[in-house]
């Protein structure tokens, strides 16, 4: 889905759920290994790749005070905001070469920028849309800003309260920019239980914008019940491998688990259809093995009609099994042979 497509395109009513891989720190440091990833993501279907564009400068500050230092439980507690960052980030030099990458393998490629300077930065790259990641959320400046240069928006929304969603909804509507929310639960690894998943369809309905999932769960039945629930977009955590540390290898699907997701995602799309009662092909062929009314006894002309010489057994090539009360009690029109499926002819 190139600039344009995602510009206008209604995710929404869309068939085809748009499926956005996240690299952040998975790179752990090294180009090579972050163009490996896109190779990997492509290969495991995704529709889009996802950087984070930062520098521990334009995140925090350095210090050592405890503020600034990351609590107890979560993966990363006991670090330095600084520190983390500093390992976490994508370099800015990386950006074109990923971008161009991304670009030849036919995925689209955009980033989280987390400031006016990432944003300036990130222009250059034409991308197709802004990440807003749920801790900037209530970066109300930030969004507006964003929001200026004219491009669809995706926003997650952990730790929103309706409330402030509500605003920075409105921040970004008064640009007129197209705007996706994401569901998202900011915990990591997030545990099913904490997922609300029919928070969905809410935030569709109370904003009127297409609705997704930003899911940090491990595994895939997650996502996938999300998109069972309307989500239009899911994005999801990139690993080459989860056994290489690095501060978000451990709630990210290796690239054999994010295929499985997408081919999953792609099923529930197909299973999930439209509302219809109109029967399928098969389905008219299975109807010959629907239940109907069959002589289950020899049945003598003039001789009266019982439960006992007629039911309702499969096939269906008798009347209605609905008529036996209607024929119970009348006579036999003819000789009817036991087997054979009673018709309105063999009833007077």
């Amino acid at each position: 889905m190139n600039r344009q497509n995602l510009m206008t395109h209604n995710l929404q009513t869309a068939s085809k759920t748009y499926i956005i891989a996240e690299v952040s720190a998975n790179h752990n440091g090294k180009i090579d290994t972050a163009k490996e990833c896109l190779r990997s993501i492509q290969l495991a279907g995704a529709d889009a790749v996802k950087l984070q564009t930062y520098t521990p400068d334009t995140m925090t500050l350095d210090c050592d005070s405890d503020v600034f230092r990351v609590g107890e439980g979560t993966l990363w507690a006991g670090r330095t905001l600084h520190d983390l960052y500093a390992e976490a980030h994508t370099p800015w030099e990386w950006h074109g070469e990923l971008f161009a990458l991304a670009k030849e393998l036919g995925m689209d490629c955009f980033s989280t920028p987390f400031d006016r300077t990432a944003v300036d930065f990130l222009e250059q790259f034409d991308p197709p849309a802004y990440k807003i990641a749920s801790f900037e959320l209530v970066d109300l400046p930030l969004i507006q800003y964003v929001a200026s240069k004219g491009r669809p928006i995706i926003m997650s929304t952990g730790m929103g309260s309706l409330s402030e969603i509500a605003e920075a909804v409105a921040v970004v509507k008064a640009a007129d920019v197209p705007l996706t929310l994401l569901k998202c639960t900011s915990a990591y690894p997030s545990p099913p239980e904490s997922m609300n998943l029919r928070t969905i369809p809410h935030l569709a309905e109370a904003f009127g914008v297409p609705t997704g999932l930003s899911d940090h769960t491990l595994g895939t039945a997650v996502p996938v019940a999300a998109v069972a629930l309307g989500a239009c977009v899911i994005e999801k955590h990139f690993t080459l491998s989860r056994e290489t540390p690095g501060p978000d290898s451990a709630f990210s699907l290796e690239p054999h688990e994010f295929k499985e997701m997408v081919d999953a995602v792609r099923v529930t799309e197909k299973a999930l259809g439209k509302v219809n009662y109109e029967l399928t092909d098969k389905e008219q062929a299975s109807k010959s093995f629907r239940r109907s009314l069959f002589a289950v006894e020899d049945i003598e002309a003039g001789e009266r009609l019982t439960e006992k010489n007629v039911r309702s057994i499969r096939p269906g090539s008798g009347l209605p099994p609905k008529h036996l009360p209607t024929v119970v009690g009348r006579c036999a029109s003819q000789r009817v042979a036991r087997g054979t499926p009673l018709a309105w002819t063999h009833v007077r």
